[in-house]
C-alpha cells in the first residue's frame, strides 16, 4: 500500500509548515488519475497521525476532476474519467493539465498556541 508512504510525506510537510503548532486539519487534493486509493489514504492518516502534531486532526480530501486543454480550439475543460472529448469542438486529443495531483492544499492550526 503506497498510500502509507504518501501520507507519511504529506504529514511531514504539514508538520514542517505548522512550525511546532498542533494541526487541527489537513486538506489534501487528490486527482482520480493519481493512482491514490482515497480510503487507503484515510487509513494511512489514521495510522500515522497519532504521536504527531496532527494527532486528532481532521483530514479533508478534495477530489478533483481531470482537466484538459484542447490544442485545436484552445478550450480548457473538466471531464469525467474516461471521457476526454472537447465539449467545444469534439477533438479527442486534449492535453492533460490536472486530475493526476496529490497535494497538501492547506493546514489549519489553532489561533493561539
Amino acid at each position: 500500500m503506497h498510500e502509507l508512504s504518501l501520507m507519511s510525506n504529506l504529514l511531514e510537510h504539514a508538520v514542517a509548515a505548522a512550525d511546532g503548532a498542533p494541526i487541527c486539519a489537513m486538506r489534501v487534493r487528490v486527482g482520480p488519475l493519481s493512482g491514490v486509493v482515497i480510503d487507503a489514504l484515510r487509513f494511512a492518516f489514521e495510522a500515522l497521525a497519532p504521536g504527531t502534531p496532527a494527532e486528532g486532526a481532521r483530514l479533508d480530501i478534495e477530489e478533483t476532476a481531470p482537466l484538459l486543454h484542447c490544442p485545436r480550439c484552445g478550450a480548457d475543460y473538466a471531464t469525467p474519467v474516461g471521457f476526454y472529448e472537447c465539449p467545444s469542438c469534439g477533438a479527442a486529443d486534449g492535453e492533460l493539465r490536472g486530475g493526476n495531483e496529490l497535494e497538501l492544499a492547506s493546514i489549519e492550526v489553532p489561533d493561539h498556541v
